[in-house]
Order: C-alpha cells, then sequence, then structure tokens
C-alpha cells in the first residue's frame, strides 16, 4: 500500500520526495521499492532483533531526525485519542457515527491545544 502511494505522490510532483513510516515498513523490500521510485523512505529504524533496511544514506541527513521528531508528534495526538479521547474501542457502530466521533474527539483535543498555547503565551 505504502508503495502505491509513493507512485501517486510521485506522479504529482516534482524534486525531492520524503515518505515517512513506523517500524513496520523498514524492510529491504518496501525500502528498495520507494528508493526505485525515487523517493526517500523516512521510516523509523527497526533495529530491534535485526539489521535496519535504513543506512546511513538516509539518516545522515538532518531531514530524517526532523522527519523523526515530527511523527513522534503526530502519534502523540494518536495515543491521546486512544487513552483520553475514548478511540481505542468506538462506541459506535458504521464509518458515519465513527467518524463523527472521530471528529469530536479531534476537536475535543484542537481546544485542549489552545487553552494549552493561550496559556503558554501569557
Amino acid at each position: 500500500m505504502a508503495v502505491e502511494f509513493a507512485r501517486d505522490i510521485r506522479q504529482d510532483s516534482e524534486g525531492r520526495v520524503t515518505m515517512g513510516g513506523d517500524k513496520n515498513y523498514d524492510t529491504h523490500d518496501c525500502v528498495e521499492r520507494l528508493r526505485d521510485l525515487e523517493v526517500t523512505p523516512h521510516v523509523a529504524q527497526n533495529d530491534t532483533s535485526r539489521s535496519s533496511a535504513i543506512d546511513g544514506r538516509t539518516t545522515r541527513h538532518q531531514g530524517y531526525g526532523i522527519s523523526q521528531y515530527k511523527r513522534k508528534l503526530v502519534e502523540e495526538i494518536f495515543g491521546w485519542l486512544k487513552t483520553i479521547g475514548l478511540m481505542r474501542k468506538t462506541r459506535f457502530k458504521g464509518k458515519e457515527r465513527g467518524g463523527w466521533m472521530f471528529t469530536f474527539a479531534t476537536a475535543v483535543y484542537n481546544l485542549l491545544r489552545i487553552k494549552n498555547l493561550v496559556g503558554a503565551a501569557c
């Protein structure tokens, strides 16, 4: 799925393209296919029990570190939605009602962020 998504992005853009992902995308096959499409894979390294497919060609650049930092920020949002926002197991069935709950939970998250940002500025 990631390769098809990268292929679509590659066709629509010019210049360097990067694509982020979690540790599940750190496989030699996926990384090689993304590089064949001229897409730089900014996936998290999975080197706990094996060698990572992401090597120094990618990790030596400052953009890789920035990408991993931004990925962590996004993951924090989903962590909040699962623990506080009641999204670990939805109470509603169907895309419409489940989507409504997701929209509501993300709106609450945004309101809390605004409150915290305004409070920090004062």
